[in-house]
């Protein structure tokens, strides 16, 4: 929800489990810059959810088929919709490739002469454009087309030809393939899977619009989400999520969870920021993308992890600005109080066994870290658990602190889904947590300051916030 405020000036922002919605006039080259999201979907449908009856499963079908059924307007109107914004998108991505890559000009005589004629009949096409079709109404917001650009005399007959045709094929929705993608929870994946749902989506898609199917390489997918909360129904804008970072050579956890636990330690320029247990980088990557004028360390004990992380490095660009050292988390080559940032994904699953280990990692991070620095942790919920049972009973992981009691986190919200952070905490934590900063923790000097639950697929786990108060004495 804040991504889509800041990046791509969003309004209508609403939140449910797992989902952002939003209503924005930017193009699909500034919702491509998106990092907190999975995947980017236009919306065609969201409703309440399924009726699940117990006299059987007719009722329950009947709604389904009202999903395409009730108001199929809205659904030529999304499609139109759709091409248009893919059609602008692919035009301005091809003339930008063409600025930045011309082909080399070739001086023949005849290809001279076929690049002006197609220059000037582009130029008519855009004219008569321009005359009939001054933009188009979508609800209440108007979509306004910049003029195009007209394409160098590089650029051959073939594929001229190609793209016009393409346009006028993409005109009439009859000749459009389709599949439909679902995911049924709750109540209504009790009752239906989500083959039995395409199934009845894609009949009625089929008798409505006229559409045929095709499994393997339609021109639309169309998704369907239905649970116990809402009843969603969207197109995919692109066939690869936008989770899929074109500069990860090789992925290690959820760039999506990364870039979130970035932006929630508020990088400044300057700051040194450390990822004391960098495993492949993947932290640092996102980071390093998105806030330049910054100095990144990544440390790990495994020569595999770090041959990985420098093997993303060089693929990235970004040797220049992350520097990673062999080190244990417990031993860092570092002076005390010289990092602004700690960013870590904490290790878990059955491979690792911190146990109380996780004591000696934070009071490491707490030597480290510079007053008024913060630490953003991804924690499984066993370590979450065991961290929080010692805010609540006043154990300190640091020995040396004898000071009461003061737990900063107020709420944590629990998103069930893919796409990140959930939303801000309650509004009175702000003015808790700098009560908290006055006061000492069970945490030594690391006051919390905020807990998010995020979803990792089969497991899930919590991004916890601290900032450091004071000196921690070590």
């Amino acid at each position: 929800m804040r991504e889509v405020r800041a990046r791509v000036a969003a309004t209508q922002v609403e939140y449910v489990s797992g989902k952002v919605f939003f209503t924005t006039c930017s193009d699909l080259s500034m919702l491509k810059k998106l990092k907190s999201a999975e995947r980017l979907f236009l919306l065609i449908k969201k409703q309440f959810p399924l009726t699940v009856s117990s006299a059987g499963k007719g009722k329950m079908l009947n709604e389904m088929q009202g999903l395409i059924n009730d108001d199929p307007g809205s659904w030529l109107n999304a499609i139109s919709l759709w091409k248009s914004l893919l059609e602008l998108d692919a035009k301005n991505e091809k003339l930008s490739q063409g600025s930045s890559h011309p082909l080399k000009r070739k001086v023949e005589e005849n290809e001279t002469i076929i690049a002006k004629k197609f220059k000037t009949e582009q130029m008519q096409e855009i004219k008569e454009n321009k005359d009939c079709h001054p933009g188009k109404r979508i609800g209440e917001e108007t979509l306004q087309q910049e003029d195009f650009i007209t394409k160098t005399e590089n650029f051959q007959e073939e594929e001229f030809r190609n793209d016009v045709e393409k346009a006028i094929v993409g005109h009439n929705q009859k000749d459009l393939t389709f599949r439909v993608s679902c995911r049924c929870s709750g109540a209504v994946g009790k009752t239906f899977t989500a083959q039995e749902v395409g199934r009845v989506i894609g009949i009625a898609l089929m008798k409505q619009f006229g559409w045929k199917a095709d499994l393997r390489n339609p021109d639309l997918e169309i998704f369907i989400h239905l649970n116990d909360i809402y009843s969603v129904v969207g197109i995919p804008f692109f066939r690869v999520p936008l989770a899929n970072r074109a500069y990860i050579q090789t992925a290690g956890l959820r760039s999506t969870i990364a870039w979130a636990m970035a932006s929630l330690a508020e990088i400044q320029a300057g700051a040194l920021v450390l990822d004391p247990m960098c495993g492949l980088g993947t932290i640092l990557l996102e980071a390093a993308k998105e806030w330049p004028d910054v100095y990144y360390v990544g440390a790990d004990v495994s020569d595999s992890q770090l041959l990985g992380a420098c093997e993303n490095l060089k693929a990235a660009g970004l040797e220049d600005r992350i520097e990673l050292l062999k080190a244990s988390v417990i031993e860092l080559p570092l002076p005390s109080e010289s990092v602004n940032i700690i960013i870590s994904d904490i290790p878990f699953g059955k491979k690792f066994k911190l146990g109380k280990d996780i004591k000696s990692i934070l009071q490491e991070m707490e030597r480290v870290l510079r007053i008024d620095g913060a630490v953003v942790l991804l924690l499984s919920e066993d370590h979450h658990r065991r961290l929080k049972d010692c805010e609540e009973s006043g154990i300190r992981l640091n020995s040396k602190s004898s000071h009461p009691d003061e737990p900063g986190i107020k709420k944590c919200l629990n998103p069930e889904g893919k796409n990140g952070t959930s939303e801000t905490v309650s509004s009175s934590i702000q003015a808790s947590n700098q009560e908290g900063l006055d006061k000492m923790s069970p945490f030594g000097s690391l006051v919390p300051v905020e807990c998010y639950k995020v979803s990792l697929g089969k497991t899930d786990a919590f991004i916890s916030k601290y900032r450091k108060s004071h000196s921690s004495g070590l």
